[in-house]
């Protein structure tokens, strides 16, 4: 039988996967409340749709950072693809090119940076960094994904110390022990030795810090995990390129907003001077617009990427990409939008339930 939603890839997903890989792809941080919200939070929301109008050629085109993406539906950064397909990032990174849509590659990937953009040289790649305590390292690392064709450089913020995740923890995962992050050795250790292995993640890092990252690269520079007006404002105030609104799919700080609930504040505070995009919870194309309604100019998939790459591989995300790219297409139908830009805010309503 068919899989017809993106749901149904997480059903077989879940059949296939070791239990302890299940966990860790789905698992949230603590009760997994913010994890469950920010799907919940989407069903408070209504659509208004608008009838007779002509809808004979919806165009789902739009652009992120000046590169034209053929639906505004892309791809987040997630780690360890290795854990649930053989070739890993380099499928993801082939199917994200044949769809025409960016693709987020992940400091935790686990196949060198040059196989992901030798496999899929077309492709539209920003590069996730994790800043690390040794800023040489840091810098080389963003100097070579900038030779090798990376278009941005996208700094997740809300992980000064991984959430605490439960599932992990009675898993006793230590993906050290099973995966070699090949990118990411310190410049004075040739070894094997995993990266995980190593201090990880700067925790001092801060927003004058951000000057540094903007000396040492000409690539925009986005912000993944922004959720409040103020760091948004700041964001604006440290000419930043981009924000990404997101709760790191629920896996760091249980009981935030879910991502939808805050986009619209993010959205207000910025005014117009940076693009805004979301990651978390999407699952339909209403999802996709109803968070382009709130003001997302581009929304990010993580887990149905994973589930994708589970069930087929390369063919399996590209299934995935092509079902919410559909279903975005009919919701833009059945709303009355022929092109992305007519999508705005009138077109839904909070639910009172």
């Amino acid at each position: 039988m068919p899989l017809a939603c993106l749901t149904d890839f997480q059903a077989f997903a879940r059949e296939r996967l070791p239990k302890s890989t299940w966990d860790f792809i789905e698992g949230g941080a603590d009760d997994s409340f913010t994890r469950d919200d920010n799907i919940a939070a989407f069903k408070r929301i209504r659509l208004r749709p608008r009838y007779l109008k002509n809808v004979v050629n919806v165009d789902t085109r739009t652009t992120i950072q000046g590169e034209e993406i053929t639906a505004p539906i892309c791809i987040s950064p997630t780690g360890f693809h290795c854990l649930v397909w053989p070739d890993g990032e380099m499928s993801t990174a082939r199917a994200a090119q044949a769809a025409g849509v960016c693709y987020i590659t992940s400091t935790f990937a686990t196949c060198a940076l040059e196989d992901i953009a030798a496999t899929a040289p077309r492709g539209l790649r920003w590069f996730q960094l994790y800043v690390h305590p040794d800023r040489q390292l840091s810098k080389q690392l963003v100097q070579r994904v900038e030779s090798l064709g990376f278009r941005a450089l996208v700094i997740t913020v809300d992980v000064p110390k991984l959430g605490n995740r439960r599932h992990d923890i009675r898993n006793q995962l230590d993906l050290k022990l099973n995966l070699l992050l090949k990118d990411l050795h310190s410049p004075k250790e040739r070894t094997s030795m995993p990266y995980f292995q190593m201090s990880p993640i700067d925790s001092s890092i801060c927003w004058n810090d951000l000057s540094w990252l903007q000396s040492i690269t000409r690539l925009p520079i986005i912000l993944k995990g922004i959720l409040t007006k103020e760091d948004a404002e700041l964001a604006v105030k440290h000419n930043i390129h981009g924000i990404i609104v997101s709760n790191h799919g629920g896996r760091q700080l249980d009981d935030v907003l879910a991502s939808i609930d805050a986009l619209a504040e993010v959205v207000a505070a910025v005014k117009g001077k940076m693009e805004v995009y979301l990651d978390g919870g999407i699952r339909t194309g209403n999802d996709v617009l109803k968070a382009l309604a709130l003001g997302a100019k581009c929304v990010f998939l993580g887990r149905p990427i994973l589930w994708g790459l589970a069930y087929k591989g390369e063919d399996g995300v590209k299934e995935v990409l092509n079902i919410i790219k559909n279903e975005f297409h009919t919701s833009m139908a059945l709303t009355g939008c022929q092109s992305v830009a007519e999508i705005n805010q009138d077109m839904i309503q909070f639910s009172r339930l």
